[in-house]
Formats: structure tokens, C-alpha cells, sequence
């Protein structure tokens, strides 16, 4: 654990006491529900005692998480690694770590101006009373991480939790077993139980987790999950935040560069095998360009992906149930619309699964219906504009939609015809690295969103304050209602 004796910062005593607090009276790590329980009881009493009202304790606990981060990239990154059966560190660093680092300097650089009370306008009948917006810490938040980004989807969440002046408890993903032990013991060493708590299980513990009283719970996976776990926070009236996953389509206008379009969306396909929750998940294009597409992913691979059966830059599938999973989409599928883009074949041993492309699926194909989660991108022809917008409004909100062109006004269709949870223009994923817009999903895609100013406000209660003066006229508007209120009342009202 990282004390105020480590810092360079003066804490009040209340906080001193708390950052100090060496023997820990719940454990940092909950293996059960009984210790889950007692770490739960343990942050909310100390969440209603000691409210973490001051810029130096958040931005101290911000500077642990940043020095944790500094000391740990390397354990990190081989403990991912080691899950996945291989992940390239490169991918952690690029995907994980960078987004985490600038996420808790974009806070540390805000945060201070984000937690003071704001003026906010008030009507010239109430003058000279004035309003004010109060943010103030909800208390304890919990959040469940998932594996396909087990570091930066847990750090992202903390820093806004941390930020608003929040207490922490986590629950790391059970498919992601190395990691979330390493986790574990890392947070551990860095925070005291007081402030962060990790809890680690199955499925029955995550259960139990998305049951207790938070004052605020966020959930990044699936819509099946999300929508188990919004119904568990139901029976406490808990506040969720749910970041789901959903078919991210492209679209592809006629006046692209279609080169530029393969390049960014294969990137975009690649990146952690494809298992990401904004990869672009298929791809609306003009019939003219289907043979070219093709060609042009061939390329791509070949020069960014050689070899690919071996190559360091290339991560595997994290399971077995997952490899097996898409491997039944592809064998569902006829041969003749199935398009290898290298010459090496998925390795059920390895979990090796090299990009393919999807040549016109059925609609009712598990391709077409299921978030993929993995290298297999479908190519879907349309004839005008109209029919891809409409192809996209039919199916569930997603929680990307990437568009590709020139055309200022296909643009603007698309943009005010189209609602997703984010929009890239020219672009795939990189909305999400983008600390000074919000994140997140809308209707199947998510509810609720994060990062940044958004996230603090999302964990923080924005306290509504009305402060009136000594002088004012409302002392006119009481009973017995006589002549001068209904006049009042006349001016008021007509």
C-alpha cells in the first residue's frame, strides 16, 4: 500500500487517518460472499463517516493508480498473455495500458475544476436568489470487468470512480483467471481496503455482486449478462451503467478510398483477434467494390500479418467454448461465401483464428445475428444510401457505426438518420481513446456513459442547490392570496 507518507501531498486528518490505515479489517481480496459481504458493509460505513470531500485525497489515490500502472505494465501484459494462450504485449500496451495512463492524466488535470460547486441560471422572478450544481461522491461503486480488456476496462471505470470520490469494489472476470489474480494482489499493495476491494469467483460470485446495494454499478459484456445484471439491481433501485457489445457496422460510400477503408477496418478487425466490443463488426459496401475489398484485406494481412501462424503480433481467442463458438458460425456457412485471408487455418489446439471475410451471409445467419467477437468480418452489398441506413435502423442500436467518405452530405444522412452509442467518420475504435467525449451504448448497446467529465458525473451525485438572500418577493406571494398576488399570478400566467 501506497500512504501519505509516500506523496508529496498534505491530506486533511480525516483522510490522513484513512490513507494510512495499515491493518486492513476486511480483506482486500474476497474469494467468498461472506468476505464480499464484509468488504461491502466495510466501504458503504466508511462512505457515510468519512465522504471524500477534498481535491488532494482523490488526486493521491489518482497518483497510486498511476504508479501501480508504472511498476506493473510488464506482470500485466504476461498475465493477459498467459490467459489468451498468447496476447502480444504490444496489443496490451497499445490497447490497455496508453488508454489508461492518458485517461488518469486527462483527470488529474481536470478533476479539481470538475468537483467544485458551479453556478447555474436561474429565472429573473427568483433573482436575486442564485442556483448552483454541487457534485458529490454516490459512495460506493461497483464495477464488473470483463476479459477481453481485463486492465483498461477496469482502470477506465476506476478513474472516474476515483475521481468523483468514490470507494471501489471490483469484481474481475472469471474467464480472465491470471490477470484477475494478479490484479488482486497488486491492488493490494497499492490501496488500502478502505478505498478499493477486489473480489474474485464465478459466475454464482458475480451474482451475488450485481445483488448488492451500490450506490452505482457498472457492468461492461454482454446484452444477455447486462440485462441479468440490471434486473438484480433492480430490487435496490441501483443506478447501472451498462457497456454491451452489439453488431458495429461500416459503411462504405461510393466516393471512399477504398485502400484507406481496408486499412482502417482491418485494423480495427485484427486488434485483439477481434475480440473487442467496438471492432467493426460488418461492413456495408457498394456491390462494385466486393472483389476489390477482398483483394485489398489479402494485402493488408500479408504485409501487416506475415506469417501469421507465428507471428508476435497476432493475439488468440481466449478459450476454448469461445473458439469453438465462432467456428460453428463458420461451419454453418457455405463454403463459396467463406474467403480465407491467408493461407494458414484455424487451430483449435492454438486458438490460432486468422481473419476471414464473409461474402453476403443470409440475414438469419449466426454471423448476421450474433455479435462475432472475432476475426470473421461479413461484406454486405447495398444499392443506395437509403437501403444501408435502413439495413442498420432494423437491427438493434449499435455501439459503434463507422462511416467511410467524402461526401458531406451522405455524411449528414448518415449522422441524422443513424442512432448509435458513438460515430467515427473516416475512422474505426478510436472514439473510445477520446477522454473528452462520452462513451458508451444506447438501447441494446448500453445505458448510461463514461470517461471523463462524463464519467465523473455519471459517479457523482450533481447535487441541485437553490440559495436564497435575505431580501426577496416571494414573502408576497403567501397567504391570505389578495390583490397583489392575483395580479402577480395574472402577469405570471398570461
Amino acid at each position: 500500500m501506497i500512504s501519505t507518507d509516500q506523496t508529496s501531498h498534505d491530506q486533511t486528518s480525516t483522510n490522513t487517518d484513512l490513507m494510512q490505515y495499515q491493518v486492513p479489517e476486511v480483506p482486500s481480496i474476497a474469494k467468498t460472499i461472506d468476505e464480499m459481504h464484509a468488504q461491502f458493509s466495510h466501504l458503504k460505513t466508511l462512505s457515510r463517516t468519512q465522504p471524500i470531500n477534498d481535491w488532494v485525497t482523490r488526486e493521491t489515490q489518482l497518483d497510486n493508480l498511476e504508479i501501480m500502472l508504472s511498476d506493473n505494465q510488464a506482470s500485466f501484459a504476461k498475465a493477459i498473455s498467459a490467459d489468451f494462450g498468447y496476447r502480444s504485449e504490444s496489443e496490451t500496451q497499445f490497447a490497455e495500458l496508453f488508454p489508461s495512463f492518458t485517461g488518469i492524466s486527462h483527470a488529474k488535470k481536470h478533476g479539481k475544476k470538475w468537483m467544485k460547486a458551479q453556478r447555474a441560471p436561474i429565472s429573473a422572478l427568483y433573482r436575486p436568489a442564485h442556483n448552483e450544481i454541487q457534485p458529490q461522491p454516490l459512495g460506493v461503486v461497483g464495477i464488473m470487468v470483463p476479459w477481453n480488456y481485463p486492465l483498461f476496462l477496469a482502470i477506465g471505470p476506476m478513474i472516474d470512480a476515483l475521481t468523483a470520490g468514490n470507494r471501489i469494489m471490483i469484481k474481475m472476470s472469471e474467464a480472465a483467471p491470471q490477470f484477475a489474480q494478479t490484479f488482486a494482489d497488486t491492488i493490494a499493495r497499492y490501496f488500502s481496503s478502505d478505498m478499493i476491494c477486489v473480489v474474485l469467483g464465478e459466475v454464482d460470485i458475480a451474482a451475488a455482486f450485481s445483488e448488492l446495494p451500490f450506490d452505482h454499478l457498472l457492468y461492461t459484456g454482454s446484452t444477455a449478462v447486462g440485462k441479468k445484471v440490471m434486473a438484480a439491481a433492480a430490487p435496490n433501485l441501483t443506478p447501472v451503467t451498462l457497456e454491451l457489445g452489439g453488431k458495429s457496422p461500416v459503411i462504405v460510400f461510393e466516393d471512399a478510398n477504398l485502400e484507406a477503408v481496408v486499412n482502417r477496418v482491418m485494423m480495427g478487425k485484427t486488434l485483439n483477434a477481434g475480440q473487442t466490443c467496438i471492432a467493426p463488426d460488418y461492413v456495408l459496401v457498394p456491390r462494385q467494390y466486393h472483389e476489390t475489398f477482398i483483394s485489398l484485406a489479402k494485402e493488408w494481412m500479408a504485409k501487416h500479418y506475415p506469417n501469421i501462424e507465428h507471428n508476435p503480433d497476432y493475439s488468440r481467442i481466449i478459450n476454448g467454448a469461445q473458439f469453438k463458438r465462432v467456428k460453428g458460425y463458420l461451419n454453418a456457412l457455405p463454403s463459396t461465401e467463406i474467403h480465407p485471408l491467408t493461407s494458414v487455418e484455424a487451430n483449435i489446439e492454438t486458438r490460432l483464428m486468422p481473419p476471414v471475410i464473409v461474402s453476403e451471409p443470409s440475414s438469419d445467419s449466426d454471423v448476421m445475428q450474433e455479435e462475432i467477437f472475432a476475426p470473421i468480418l461479413p461484406l454486405v452489398h447495398y444499392e443506395t444510401l437509403d437501403d444501408a441506413i435502413q439495413f442498420v435502423n432494423s437491427r438493434p442500436r449499435p455501439l459503434a457505426l463507422y462511416v467511410f467518405g467524402e461526401n458531406h452530405n451522405d455524411i449528414e444522412k448518415v449522422r441524422n438518420n443513424t442512432v448509435s452509442g458513438g460515430l467515427c467518420i473516416n475512422e474505426v475504435i478510436m472514439h473510445v481513446a477520446q477522454h473528452d467525449l462520452p462513451f458508451g451504448g444506447v438501447g441494446d448497446s448500453g445505458t448510461g456513459s463514461y470517461h471523463g467529465k462524463a464519467g465523473f458525473e455519471r459517479l457523482s451525485h450533481m447535487k441541485p442547490i437553490f440559495v436564497q438572500t435575505k431580501l426577496n418577493g416571494l414573502n408576497l406571494l403567501l397567504p391570505p392570496y389578495g390583490g397583489l398576488f392575483k395580479k402577480a399570478m395574472a402577469l405570471f400566467l398570461k
